[in-house]
C-alpha cells in the first residue's frame, strides 16, 4: 500500500508532465522557486517531493498548484476526493425540497441544546419507522 507520501508524489509528476514540463528535480526546483514568496526550496527538497519522501506545507502546494493550474485540493487528495464531494453535494441536494431547506435553516439557527433534542427526536422516529422514511410524503398523508 502507498502512503500519502508517494500518493502526492505521483500525482505531482502527472501534474507537472500535463502542465508540459519535464518531471525533474531541477525542473521543478526553477519553477517553483520563481513563482513562491518565501524562502525558495532546494533541489533536495523538491527531489524529496517527487520521490515521494515528504509532503510540502499547504503555501507551497498552493503556489505548485496554481503554477500547474490544478486545484490544490486535487493536488493534495487526489480526483477521488474531489468526485467524492461533488457526489454528496448531488446526494445531498437532489432530495431536498424548498419546506425541506427551511426546515434545515431553522434546525441551524437554534442553539445546541435544543438541536440536540431535535436531532434525537428525529433519530427515534426514523429508528421507529425504517420503512416510512423511504416513501413520500404524499402517500403517507392518503
Amino acid at each position: 500500500m502507498k502512503t500519502p507520501q508517494q500518493k502526492f508524489a505521483e500525482r505531482l509528476r502527472t501534474a507537472i508532465e500535463k502542465a508540459g514540463y519535464k518531471a525533474e528535480a531541477a525542473v521543478l526546483e526553477r519553477e517553483f522557486n520563481q513563482r513562491y514568496y518565501g524562502k525558495g526550496v532546494t533541489l533536495h527538497g523538491v527531489n524529496k517531493w517527487l520521490k515521494g519522501q515528504a509532503i510540502p506545507r499547504l503555501d507551497k502546494i498552493e503556489t505548485l498548484a496554481k503554477w500547474l493550474r490544478i486545484p490544490p485540493e486535487e493536488l493534495t487528495f487526489g480526483l477521488e476526493i474531489k468526485q467524492q464531494i461533488k457526489e454528496a453535494r448531488a446526494r445531498w441536494d437532489e432530495g431536498i425540497g424548498y419546506q425541506d431547506r427551511e426546515i434545515f435553516e431553522a434546525f441551524l439557527s437554534l442553539p445546541t441544546p435544543q438541536r440536540k433534542i431535535v436531532r434525537e427526536v428525529i433519530q427515534t422516529f426514523a429508528k421507529a419507522f425504517p420503512a416510512e422514511g423511504k416513501t413520500s410524503a404524499k402517500s403517507r398523508s392518503d
